[in-house]
């Protein structure tokens, strides 16, 4: 079956827009991913083609980023400092894939590319940079990686929005209380990693910059579904992962205004952040440091990191963002379309069933822990998602109703089968989903819910696993 609708309607951060599968066939075919034929043992016998519908957590590099960087493998050099032939060819590729990413990005011409390890390192990179006095400000709905970094600063965590125009509105009443002489920064995600819900990005935008505030996005989850154009949505900075972005591990990005970053003391101290060291005359050290992106990107960079995340954004460019989120939204409908059919499951949402989102949607089932059914799709059907809190603990525990400030943790410690358990199950998909994981896993709610499971299931390491 096609995933491809005769049209489509599609969200931005702002806006929805129709998306016309007609005028672009590509949208039917997924992007070619590694690991797309591999097959995995099920415990009632047999093997199968492995369903990866964890996107959330790690979407699988694309077959075009694994064979770009094997192209270059052979060339492989030090950047920066090398004279050779080889180091020359790698600091410009390093350096190449650094506009791509800014052009990947929108960015402004003023604006920096810093790559990092992933979101989580770019955003507490940010944190180091913000300015002494600052205040911060971060819904409770965040990922712990927008949620924590910022250890050293006067934070105001604000309550669950149940809307869109309830998010602006509550900023704006945060923000209109906080002193309007010093600095200030909101952080905001841009796609939720528990509901997939778009965030209202640019409108948070102009009432931050209305009440003198900076704003940061969290597009780790929206950057792999959705354009994002720093200049339009009018943000000051946008992080996010190689790794959710059809890349290998181990690679991010902090793209945005440069003079925060400029003016603060280096995120790690050592080669390549300094431009000039000498020693003084009291027996001390004088460092002039870099004042570009190198400020912060000491030591020897991530170059095949760098170059596969900058890979993957020239795929998703060229494949064509109006096609992949044609498909990605006609899975979404396919998916929710399932669920709804089942009684016992309950989609966990934020804004609504209207609310326009990404390929991401956690749930849960009545009567059943959450790890033993996630355990169940794995071992009887072939079907990796995910289940627990989602490192959005707050979020979660709002959404399932208990107190969002209680101590949860990631797993599911408590997961005997049929116990009840405050953890949920989160299915998610993207560019390089077939339309078969998404009916296998439609099909496969249904029945462990009609069914029950066909195995023995025991705790182990407060995992869900089959007894054996």
């Amino acid at each position: 079956m096609s995933a491809c609708p005769n049209a489509v309607a599609t969200a931005t951060a702002t806006a929805t827009t129709v998306v016309s599968a007609e005028s672009d066939p590509a949208c039917a075919a997924p992007l070619e991913v590694l690991g797309r034929d591999v097959t995995v043992p099920l415990v009632t016998g047999g093997e199968v083609t492995y369903a990866a519908l964890d996107y959330a957590a790690s979407a699988p590099a694309l077959q075009r980023v694994w064979d770009d960087v094997a192209a270059y493998a052979p060339y492989y050099g030090s950047v920066h400092r090398g004279a050779g032939y080889l180091s020359q060819l790698s600091t410009d590729l390093f350096e190449n894939s650094r506009t791509t990413v800014a052009d990947f990005l929108g960015c402004r011409p003023d604006d920096q590319v810093v790559f990092t390890r992933s979101t989580t390192d770019s955003l507490n990179l940010l944190a180091a940079a913000i300015p002494a006095g600052c205040e911060v400000f971060v819904f409770e709905t965040e990922h712990h990686a927008s949620l924590l970094p910022w250890r050293d600063a006067r934070v105001t965590y604000l309550n669950a929005p149940r809307t869109p125009a309830q998010a602006v509105q509550t900023l704006e009443r945060a923000l209109a209380e906080r002193d309007p002489y010093g600095p200030a920064l909101v952080c905001v995600t841009g796609a939720s990693n528990v509901t997939g819900e778009l965030w209202p990005v640019k409108e948070l935008a102009a009432a931050a910059h209305a009440h003198g505030a900076r704003i940061v996005l969290d597009a780790a989850q929206l950057a792999p579904h959705h354009p994002v154009d720093i200049a339009e949505l009018d943000v000051d900075w946008v992080a996010f992962s190689g790794h959710k972005l059809y890349a290998p591990f181990g690679s991010g990005v902090l793209a945005g205004r440069a003079d925060w970053l400029q003016d603060a003391e280096p995120y790690l101290a050592g080669g390549g952040a300094s431009r000039k060291v000498a020693r003084r005359a009291d027996g001390g050290v004088d460092v002039d440091w870099h004042t570009t992106a190198a400020r912060h990107e000491a030591g020897s960079p991530n170059v095949i990191g760098v170059y596969s995340i900058a890979s993957a954004c020239k795929a998703l460019t060229e494949a064509g963002f109006d096609s992949l989120v044609a498909r990605e939204q006609a899975l979404v409908a396919k998916v929710r379309a399932g669920l709804a059919e089942v009684e016992q499951v309950r989609v966990l949402s934020l804004f609504g069933d209207e609310a326009p989102r990404v390929g991401v949607i956690s749930f849960v089932v009545e009567g059943w822990n959450s790890s033993h059914f996630a355990a169940a799709l794995s071992a009887e059907y072939g079907i990796g998602v995910r289940d627990g809190l989602f490192c959005a603990h707050p979020l979660v525990r709002t959404l399932l109703g208990s107190d969002p400030q209680e101590v949860g943790e990631c797993g599911a410690p408590e997961a005997e089968p049929g116990a009840l358990s405050l953890n949920a199950i989160r299915v998610s998909f993207g560019a390089g989903t077939p339309d078969e994981h998404v009916e296998r896993f439609v099909r496969a709610v249904g029945e462990l819910v009609r069914e029950g499971a066909k195995w023995n299931y025991r705790t182990e390491d407060g995992r869900c696993v089959p007894a054996v």
